[in-house]
């Protein structure tokens, strides 16, 4: 019987503690969510149009394919999708795990190994970049406009979130997409409860001299600030 109360009790702190956990974690979230970084209001010129894009979980940078600056097609071809569509304009780029990307199409298809290995970063990441021909502003979409400067920084910041080969160049992953227009490439990090898909798209924000959040795992944490 002792033996019983004693796990029991056990059991019942560990209880109370994981639920204490969850409630802070909860309560940070939303309260560091909700705090800015950086103004809308500055001099820079507005020269380049860039966007964030959300399916209601995931936030992607959206960029052009090619300007002054940066041209991605030196290194990401269209030639690299399904569709092999050559008059896509933009690129989405969303960093996130790596199971949850390549083994998890769906939320049914979830394992409970791929969700414990991502929470507690214990697995690997991958980019999902994804070609669209023009994109519509919404609520899922918002488009701004920033300085060269700061586009450079953006393009500093994606492109440092690849993990490259040997060679230096960008590693696509097999023939995995989600649909004809995407592909998927090796990335960097890994993805945990206090850095998910939506950290890595407030950081490129915060890169680039953009509205952000003080920090975020969500997306709505991002959106908050475009609304």
């Amino acid at each position: 019987m002792k033996h019983f109360k004693k796990a029991f009790k056990l059991l019942l702190k560990t209880l109370i503690g994981f639920v204490a956990f969850l409630l802070i974690y909860v309560l940070l979230v939303f309260i560091f969510s909700i705090i800015p970084i950086n103004s809308a209001d500055n001099n820079d010129s507005k020269e380049i149009e860039i966007y964030i894009l959300t399916n209601g979980v995931h936030t992607d940078i959206v960029v052009p394919i090619k300007n002054d600056i940066k041209d991605w097609s030196r290194e990401i071809s269209y030639l690299h999708t399904k569709k092999k569509d050559s008059t896509m304009s933009h690129l989405a780029f969303g960093w996130g795990d790596r199971g949850f990307y390549l083994d998890t199409p769906t939320w049914a298809d979830l394992k409970v190994s791929t969700a414990l290995k991502a929470t507690t970063g214990l697995s690997s990441s991958a980019m999902h970049v994804t070609f669209y021909k023009s994109l519509r502003e919404d609520e899922s979409c918002k488009k701004m406009k920033i300085s060269a400067e700061n586009y450079k920084k953006l393009m500093q910041y994606i492109s440092a979130s690849f993990l490259l080969d040997k060679q230096s160049k960008i590693q696509r992953i097999g023939n995995h997409s989600y649909g004809v227009s995407d592909v998927f490439y090796e990335a960097k990090g890994s993805y945990n409860l206090f850095y998910t898909c939506n950290s890595w798209a407030n950081g490129a924000l915060k890169a680039a001299n953009q509205k952000a959040a003080l920090w975020t795992v969500l997306d709505k944490g991002i959106f908050w600030h475009y609304e």
